[in-house]
């Protein structure tokens, strides 16, 4: 007798409900599947219903051209499909879905209701409810043409996948993604999104520019240089940002090929590259280019939800694409440009035209020797009354260190350091009266085997870090407030976030408030100046959207940037400035590396110096 196998098939509800992992992630699955299906069907006008973040419900309402009952019973198994009916099919789509998943997928792991009647329908239409793929009933009902899907209780049968779902604003921000991109791609087509309630969105049909001004307000028309270029290979038109909109944050940057949004690292390059001398570096700008190809010449079925897609001329359209955009800039005179028209003294502020250049002079101390041996004090045994006069009297600050607030300091674990990394340098530094300056960026100091170059703008953000993490772990930090309110334009998204972490940006000392999609800042913590506001709310707006951790980590991120913002103009401009700096640094914990990992003390030995000559 044969012995028996172990391969086995699967069971239906098994097989979708491992399909149902693929294409169903998150409530924005379901949202971005079922839009996209409502739009395939012809609809002009589709209404999106969440409620608690899509747990609870989300309900899609179109007045597309409706099913017969044969096809809404069909609808819900898998590879059932109306777009392809051979092979050949998939190399020239020009629908969204295709594949025949998203709604078994759905079906598989909620509770759905849908209504639909066909357009040749006369009055009408059928009521299908379906739990784990199962029908519960099935009923002749009066409904509108068109089809409206009712998604409860998403994940009810597999709890281990429920249980992975953020918050409610995390969700929604992902639904809010999904629907901004498809509405993107659809100008033509009357959206409208609600949320528990209320109404977020309510896009009319209109030409592409008023569709991004509808969803990325007002102040955003005036800022849109358009793109326009036709080529034998690709067909791009959209609209890219002025360069002085570019962010920090990556936010406001889509792509789309034949109306279907796509990710693509190459070609957001091209566009990156098209700006390079017009933006800083690190910054990100806005762009909403849309190519139309030949079905063809594109592969969209890589990957279950279709954000990825390969191009057979992908090298010609990163020429041409760098090319329009750059054209883009030059025609609409976005280019820097001189005037030789316009007065002498060009932009300089009017409080430096007054004053009269002052020939810059280098003071060297003719006594200082880097190789003599001090041995009256060592940094480390430095009394923290010292420490908190020193960073009152250099500007690290106004509220003192306490010798307690120390103590607490050396209780802080950095996790950005690996434990390989750590230098005991404090073994081998000799406190010097009078260290070298360099340029106010760098100081020299003697140790017993040589020289320690120190980076003064990272050793003060280190010290600023170890203050105010102290101080957030006990009590708020230190807030000063603003005599008018700094405004701030944000996208919905960024504005949530904010709200969401309102408790713990105030522990930080961000005092703020809502209107609309504008942030408005009353209170920023003591240590930032005014100067550094916009650029700090992007960075903060940045970890805020795109690292979903603990308060915690959030934390440690937030301080690191406002201690970075706090280090950036240091200058040493005096030898005791300079000593009073490495006293502050040499009494952190961890006094090597600056919070984001960075080297703060680098060694020169006596042989290499001995190697010179």
């Amino acid at each position: 007798m044969a012995s028996q196998g172990i391969i086995q098939l699967l069971p239906d509800h098994i097989a979708n409900q491992i399909a149902a992992g693929e294409v169903i992630q998150r409530p924005a699955s379901v949202v971005k599947e079922m839009v996209e299906n409502a739009i395939d069907a012809g609809a002009k006008s589709i209404s999106v219903i969440i409620k608690d973040a899509g747990r609870t419900l989300i309900q899609i309402i179109d007045d597309g051209n409706g099913m017969t009952e044969n096809d809404a019973i069909l609808c819900f198994q898998r590879h059932a499909t109306s777009k392809i009916s051979n092979a050949d099919d998939l190399f020239k789509l020009t629908t969204k879905g295709f594949r025949g998943e998203a709604l078994a997928s759905i079906a598989a792991i909620a509770h759905v209701t849908l209504k639909t009647r066909h357009i040749d329908e006369p009055e009408t239409g059928i009521k299908i409810a379906i739990e784990g793929n199962q029908i519960k009933s099935n009923e002749k009902v009066v409904c509108s043409v068109g089809s409206s899907f009712e998604v409860k209780n998403i994940f009810y049968n597999v709890p281990a996948r429920r249980n992975f779902l953020k918050s409610d604003n995390v969700e929604f921000g992902h639904i809010r993604d999904e629907f901004e991109r498809i509405t993107l791609a659809h100008p033509d087509i009357k959206f409208t999104l609600y949320n528990n309630g209320k109404e977020e969105y309510n896009l009319n049909q209109g030409p592409l520019r008023k569709r991004i001004v509808d969803i990325f307000g007002k102040s955003s028309n005036e800022q849109l240089v358009p793109v326009e270029e036709e080529t034998d290979i690709v067909k791009i038109h959209g609209y890219i940002g002025k360069p002085e909109t570019a962010r920090k944050t990556r936010g406001e940057q889509f792509l789309f090929v034949n109306h279907r949004f796509f990710k693509d690292s190459y070609f957001h390059h091209a566009i990156s590259k098209a700006f390079e001398g017009l933006i800083p570096e690190k910054t990100f700008p806005s762009y909403f280019i849309f190519f139309e190809i030949d079905p063809s010449k594109i592969d969209v079925n890589i990957h279950p939800t279709k954000t990825e897609i390969k191009f057979e001329e992908d090298r010609f359209i990163y020429s041409i694409l760098l090319s329009s955009i750059k054209q883009a800039l030059g025609k609409y005179n976005v280019f820097p440009t001189l005037d030789f028209e316009m007065e002498t003294s060009f932009d300089v502020p009017a409080s430096v035209r007054k004053t009269e250049p002052v020939e810059p002079q280098i003071v060297v101390n003719p006594l200082f020797n880097p190789f003599h041996n001090n041995t009256s004090s060592n940094s480390t045994n430095t009394k923290s009354s010292g420490i908190s006069k020193g960073i009152n009297n250099q500007g690290f600050g106004e509220s003192k260190i306490t010798e307690q607030d120390w103590e607490n300091f050396y209780a802080i674990k950095n996790e950005d350091v690996a434990e390989s990394k750590e230098i005991e340098f404090e073994n081998d530094f000799q406190n010097t009266e009078k260290p070298l300056i360099i340029r106010g960026k760098y100081l020299i100091s003697s140790c017993k085997s040589g020289l320690l170059v120190i980076d003064s703008k990272r050793a003060k953000e280190r010290i600023v870090y170890q203050k105010l993490m102290a101080d957030f772990i006990h009590h708020p930090i230190a807030s000063q407030q603003l005599l008018f309110p700094f405004e701030k334009k944000l996208s919905k998204g960024e504005i949530d976030v904010w709200i969401d972490n309102n408790s713990l940006l105030t522990q930080l000392g961000f005092n703020f408030k809502t209107e609309n999609d504008e942030l408005l800042i009353s209170g920023i913590p003591g240590i930032i100046s005014s100067d550094d506001i916009n650029q700090i709310i992007d960075e903060v707006s940045e970890i805020l959207l795109h690292r979903a951790i603990e308060k915690g980590e959030l934390a440690h991120g937030i301080i690191s940037k406002i201690a970075k913002s706090a280090g950036m103009n240091t200058t040493i401009k005096s030898d005791s400035e300079g000593k009073n700096l490495i006293d502050l640094l040499f009494q952190c914990e961890e006094h090597a590396f600056s919070p984001n990992g960075k080297t703060i003390i680098s060694t020169i030995s006596l042989d290499e110096i001995a190697q010179k000559f």
